[in-house]
Protein backbone atom coordinates (compact mmCIF):
# COMPACT_ATOMS: atom_id res chain seq x y z
CA UNK A 1 0.00 0.00 0.00
CA UNK A 2 1.31 3.41 -0.93
CA UNK A 3 2.15 5.85 1.84
CA UNK A 4 0.21 9.00 2.49
CA UNK A 5 2.72 11.14 0.58
CA UNK A 6 2.60 8.89 -2.47
CA UNK A 7 -1.20 8.92 -2.39
CA UNK A 8 -1.24 12.70 -2.02
CA UNK A 9 1.19 13.22 -4.92
CA UNK A 10 -0.58 10.73 -7.19
CA UNK A 11 -3.99 12.26 -6.53
CA UNK A 12 -2.69 15.81 -6.92
CA UNK A 13 -1.00 14.99 -10.22
CA UNK A 14 -4.05 13.12 -11.58
CA UNK A 15 -6.51 15.86 -10.68
CA UNK A 16 -4.27 18.72 -11.81
CA UNK A 17 -3.93 17.03 -15.20
CA UNK A 18 -7.71 16.64 -15.38
CA UNK A 19 -8.37 20.24 -14.35
CA UNK A 20 -5.73 21.77 -16.61
CA UNK A 21 -6.81 19.45 -19.42
CA UNK A 22 -10.24 21.11 -19.42
CA UNK A 23 -8.40 24.08 -20.96
CA UNK A 24 -10.26 26.75 -19.01
CA UNK A 25 -8.27 29.95 -19.53
CA UNK A 26 -8.98 31.48 -16.13
CA UNK A 27 -8.20 28.30 -14.19
CA UNK A 28 -5.00 27.73 -16.18
CA UNK A 29 -3.95 31.34 -15.54
CA UNK A 30 -4.58 30.96 -11.82
CA UNK A 31 -2.49 27.78 -11.66
CA UNK A 32 0.28 29.56 -13.59
CA UNK A 33 0.14 32.57 -11.28
CA UNK A 34 0.39 30.26 -8.28
CA UNK A 35 3.47 28.57 -9.76
CA UNK A 36 5.13 31.88 -10.64
CA UNK A 37 4.47 33.34 -7.20
CA UNK A 38 6.77 30.82 -5.51
CA UNK A 39 9.81 31.46 -7.74
CA UNK A 40 12.88 33.31 -6.51
CA UNK A 41 12.43 37.06 -6.49
CA UNK A 42 13.08 39.70 -3.83
CA UNK A 43 12.25 36.82 -1.47
CA UNK A 44 13.83 33.42 -2.04
CA UNK A 45 11.64 30.54 -3.20
CA UNK A 46 12.42 28.87 0.14
CA UNK A 47 11.10 31.86 2.10
CA UNK A 48 7.99 32.04 -0.06
CA UNK A 49 7.29 28.34 0.51
CA UNK A 50 7.63 28.86 4.27
CA UNK A 51 5.18 31.75 4.01
CA UNK A 52 2.82 29.50 2.07
CA UNK A 53 3.21 26.84 4.74
CA UNK A 54 2.34 29.24 7.55
CA UNK A 55 -0.66 30.63 5.65
CA UNK A 56 -1.87 27.10 4.89
CA UNK A 57 -1.61 26.11 8.54
CA UNK A 58 -3.53 29.19 9.66
CA UNK A 59 -6.17 28.52 6.99
CA UNK A 60 -6.18 24.84 8.06
CA UNK A 61 -5.76 23.33 4.60
CA UNK A 62 -4.06 19.95 5.03
CA UNK A 63 -3.51 19.48 1.28
CA UNK A 64 -1.80 22.87 1.07
CA UNK A 65 0.25 22.13 4.19
CA UNK A 66 1.46 18.85 2.67
CA UNK A 67 2.30 20.55 -0.62
CA UNK A 68 4.32 23.32 1.05
CA UNK A 69 6.09 20.85 3.35
CA UNK A 70 7.23 18.90 0.29
CA UNK A 71 8.32 22.06 -1.52
CA UNK A 72 10.14 23.40 1.54
CA UNK A 73 11.97 20.11 2.08
CA UNK A 74 13.02 20.05 -1.58
CA UNK A 75 14.36 23.58 -1.17
CA UNK A 76 16.45 22.56 1.83
CA UNK A 77 14.45 23.87 4.77
CA UNK A 78 15.91 22.47 7.99
CA UNK A 79 13.80 21.07 10.82
CA UNK A 80 14.61 24.00 13.12
CA UNK A 81 13.36 26.36 10.41
CA UNK A 82 10.19 24.29 10.01
CA UNK A 83 9.51 24.44 13.75
CA UNK A 84 9.97 28.23 13.82
CA UNK A 85 7.47 28.50 10.96
CA UNK A 86 5.11 26.15 12.83
CA UNK A 87 5.39 28.45 15.85
CA UNK A 88 4.45 31.49 13.75
CA UNK A 89 1.38 29.59 12.49
CA UNK A 90 0.39 28.74 16.06
CA UNK A 91 0.79 32.32 17.26
CA UNK A 92 -1.21 33.69 14.34
CA UNK A 93 -3.82 30.95 14.15
CA UNK A 94 -4.16 29.92 17.76
CA UNK A 95 -4.80 26.52 19.28
CA UNK A 96 -7.12 25.46 16.44
CA UNK A 97 -3.93 25.00 14.39
CA UNK A 98 -2.65 22.26 16.74
CA UNK A 99 -4.31 19.31 14.92
CA UNK A 100 -2.80 20.58 11.65
CA UNK A 101 0.57 20.97 13.37
CA UNK A 102 0.40 17.31 14.40
CA UNK A 103 -0.31 16.19 10.84
CA UNK A 104 2.37 18.55 9.51
CA UNK A 105 4.99 17.03 11.79
CA UNK A 106 3.83 13.53 10.83
CA UNK A 107 4.13 14.46 7.15
CA UNK A 108 7.53 16.04 7.72
CA UNK A 109 8.70 12.83 9.41
CA UNK A 110 7.48 10.86 6.39
CA UNK A 111 9.30 13.23 4.03
CA UNK A 112 12.53 12.88 6.02
CA UNK A 113 12.18 9.07 6.19
CA UNK A 114 11.59 8.87 2.44
CA UNK A 115 14.68 11.03 1.83
CA UNK A 116 16.77 8.64 3.94
CA UNK A 117 15.62 5.68 1.82
CA UNK A 118 16.43 7.47 -1.45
Amino acid sequence: MAGRLEQFNAYRTKMNERILGADNLQINRFFSLDTQTYRDGALSAQTKELLGLVASMVLRCDDCISYHLIQCAEKGVRDDEFFEAFNVALVVGGSIVIPHLRRAVETLDEIREKAKRS
